[in-house]
């Protein structure tokens, strides 16, 4: 099952179907809510918001297991990775409590008004999570990579970088390292580094050399990922 939500035609399907649960879900949510609210959209819409919840927790389902492939792929931010189970676990049950407001009213011919309160109050927070999941995610994605030229240029003539000028990077917000006499901005990786954000921001400003090859000393992938980062070379003394 894990190949299923791994990759399709070589792309992550993480990206593919995440916007089916944050686009879709909230907007189904939206009609259950305005079901509650307004007997006439009651009438017409209550169904179909009901099947738009039910494919967009399912597409929230699909999101989570596709994320965690993907994490183990390239990382993953934990504040995202937490938000979208909690996503996952509130419009489950909000499609329940939604599935049988709408099953009572068409076999009662009377829908409950406390069972709809109800669901709006988790549909509420079903919006909620949708978009701060969202957000977070879109962080994690483009955080720190629509920087102006001034920030990610500021070395010296010649494409070289001092120490003196990586030291000034030293927060996690604006991480540089120098690795092996090379430089790269490490501040978009740091929460997504599978062995936890602690060892990135332990060598932000620094000389991360020793630390680097301590760890991944002779292992290819973590190289190849930190390639992607590369800024400048280091100018030697």
């Amino acid at each position: 099952m894990e190949s299923l939500f791994d990759t399709i035609a070589g792309l992550p399907v993480h990206p593919l179907v995440v916007h089916f649960a944050v686009v879709l879900l909230p907007l189904a949510t939206v009609g259950v809510i305005a079901s509650a609210l307004f007997p006439k959209i009651r009438t017409r819409y209550l169904g179909l918001s009901v099947l738009g919840v039910f494919f967009g927790t399912g597409a929230a389902f699909v999101a989570k297991q596709s994320g965690e492939a993907l994490a183990a792929r390239v990382g993953l931010p934990v504040r995202h990775a937490d938000l979208g189970t909690y996503l996952l676990i509130t419009s489950g049950v909000f499609l329940l409590i939604s599935a049988f407001w709408y099953w009572q009213g068409r076999t009662k011919k009377s829908y409950s008004n406390p069972l709809g309160l109800l669901a709006s109050a988790i549909g509420i927070a079903v919006i909620g999570l949708s978009i701060i999941t969202g957000h977070t995610g879109a962080q994690a994605v483009w955080l720190g990579k629509l920087q102006s030229k001034s920030s990610t240029s500021t070395g010296s003539a010649g494409g070289t970088i001092t120490l003196a000028e990586v030291a000034t990077h030293n927060s996690p917000d604006d991480c540089w390292s120098a690795i092996d006499g090379k430089v790269y901005n490490l501040t978009t990786w740091i929460n997504k580094h599978p062995g936890g954000a602690v060892v990135i921001k332990a060598l932000c400003g620094k000389d991360g050399s020793a630390g680097f090859s301590g760890q991944h000393q002779g292992q290819r992938r973590p190289a190849d990922e930190l390639a992607r980062f590369y800024v400048g070379d280091l100018k030697s003394n």
